[in-house]
C-alpha cells in the first residue's frame, strides 16, 4: 500500500515537474561567455560566430561593440538590426546562442562536489546543491550564503536548509542567476 502512494506522488511531482516552464518568462539573459551565431539574412559576409567578451560586450561587423550582457536573445537581435540597418536597410538579423557557456552558478564550501554548474533550465539552492551532491555531514547547513552581484556591489543571502527541508520559508529557496555562488561553510 505505502509502494502505491509513494509511486502515485512521484507520478504528480514528475508531471509537475515535466509540464514546469524552462525559461523564464522574460527570456534567457546572455552572459560573458556565452557563444552566439549571428546571421544577416541574404548576407553571407555577415555571419559570424561570437562570444561575449566578459566586459558584457560582443563585436560584429558592421555594428561594432554592442553590449550583450544582461539582454534576451531579442533584444540583442533589435539592437544589432538597428545598427546594421544605418548601412543595410534591409538587414534581418537572426541570432542563436550556440553554446551558454556564461550562464553558470558556483558551488564551494563544505558539499561533496564544489565546481562550478552550467544552468541548463531555472535552478533554486536546492537544486544547486543537489547538483554538488549535497553537504558534508561537518557543513552547517542553516548557514549557507548566496553571494550575489548586483548594480556593481556583492550581496549576501541567507538560506536555512533546515527550514527548507521542513516545508516552511520557501522564499528562501531562491533562483539561481548566472555568476552567482553558493557558499556552504
Amino acid at each position: 500500500m505505502v509502494f502505491w502512494i509513494l509511486l502515485g506522488t512521484l507520478a504528480t511531482t514528475f508531471a509537475a515537474w515535466a509540464e514546469a516552464p524552462v525559461a523564464s518568462p522574460d527570456g534567457y539573459r546572455l552572459e560573458p561567455g556565452d557563444v552566439l551565431q549571428v546571421q544577416v539574412w541574404k548576407e553571407t559576409d555577415l555571419t559570424a560566430e561570437t562570444i561575449i567578451r566578459p566586459d558584457g560586450v560582443m563585436s560584429f561587423p558592421l555594428a561594432g561593440d554592442v553590449r550583450a550582457a544582461g539582454l534576451t536573445v531579442e533584444e540583442l537581435r533589435t539592437a544589432l538590426e538597428t545598427k546594421i540597418r544605418r548601412l543595410v536597410p534591409e538587414a534581418a538579423v537572426s541570432i542563436a546562442v550556440k553554446l551558454p557557456q556564461g550562464n553558470r552558478v558556483y558551488v564551494i564550501g563544505k558539499v561533496q562536489k564544489p565546481g562550478d554548474f552550467m544552468l541548463v533550465r531555472p535552478t533554486d539552492v536546492m537544486q544547486a546543491l543537489a547538483l554538488a551532491g549535497g553537504a558534508t555531514p561537518f557543513a552547517d547547513v542553516n548557514d549557507i550564503k548566496i553571494l550575489r552581484r548586483e548594480g556593481g556591489r556583492q550581496v549576501a543571502v541567507s538560506f536555512h536548509y533546515g527550514d527548507v527541508e521542513r516545508g516552511r520559508y520557501l522564499d528562501q529557496n531562491i533562483l539561481l542567476k548566472g555568476g552567482d555562488t553558493v557558499v556552504v561553510p
